[in-house]
């Protein structure tokens, strides 16, 4: 479970297209769009925590409309999975400052459709993909701002990741809805 232990200034944020919130703002999809609308955003008007909300893909560890809240994202392709790639770069990032263990997000501008390449995900300990987490937990951390992210499983990543994401994409972002809007609350009187 997300710790939000705050009454300070928070920024909901969210992808954009049609991943939008009535409580959010959109900041673009993937990776770099999303990098560049928070980059701006933080250094305008700097939240005290900053929160994205969103649906992802699970690679099997989780159901369909499960929410799952994360501070934790990493950058990993599928290419690196056959050896086919490295990277020097530090390619996980993590605002978690608890010793609970986190669910791993992996983020990448492309949606995965092999079930079972990114069963290999699973081993590595990364759980679920969403497009833009990876840029957001990292430009936090660059701000130095805690962050955050809530998710709702809208498909596998398999054949039917696209057709899934399609049919359960507005009851997911209902029931974000609710899950944070409830969060909200329990920030607000404490």
């Amino acid at each position: 479970m997300l710790k939000l232990n705050y009454k300070g200034f928070i920024i909901i944020i969210c992808a954009g297209n049609n991943e939008t919130f009535d409580f959010a703002t959109p900041m673009g999809v993937g990776l770099i769009e999303s990098a560049m609308n928070i980059t701006r955003l933080c250094l305008f008007d700097k939240p005290e925590f900053l929160l994205f909300v969103g649906t992802a893909g699970s690679y099997g560890n989780h159901n369909i409309l499960d929410i799952v809240e994360s501070k934790t994202a990493a950058n990993i392709e599928l290419s690196f999975l056959d050896s086919c790639a490295y990277t020097p770069l530090d390619n996980v990032v993590s605002t978690n400052t608890t010793n609970i263990k986190d669910v791993i997000v992996n983020s990448s501008n492309y949606i995965s459709t092999c079930e079972e390449k990114t069963k290999k995900f699973l081993k590595l300990g990364l759980e679920i993909e969403n497009m833009e987490f990876y840029s957001v937990l990292k430009i936090a951390e660059e701000f130095n701002i805690p962050a955050g992210g809530v998710f709702c499983i809208t498909n596998y990543t398999n054949k039917d990741a696209h057709k899934d994401f399609i049919k359960n994409h507005n009851e997911a972002k209902k029931l974000l809805e609710i899950h944070v809007k409830n969060r909200i609350k329990e920030l607000t009187s404490v």
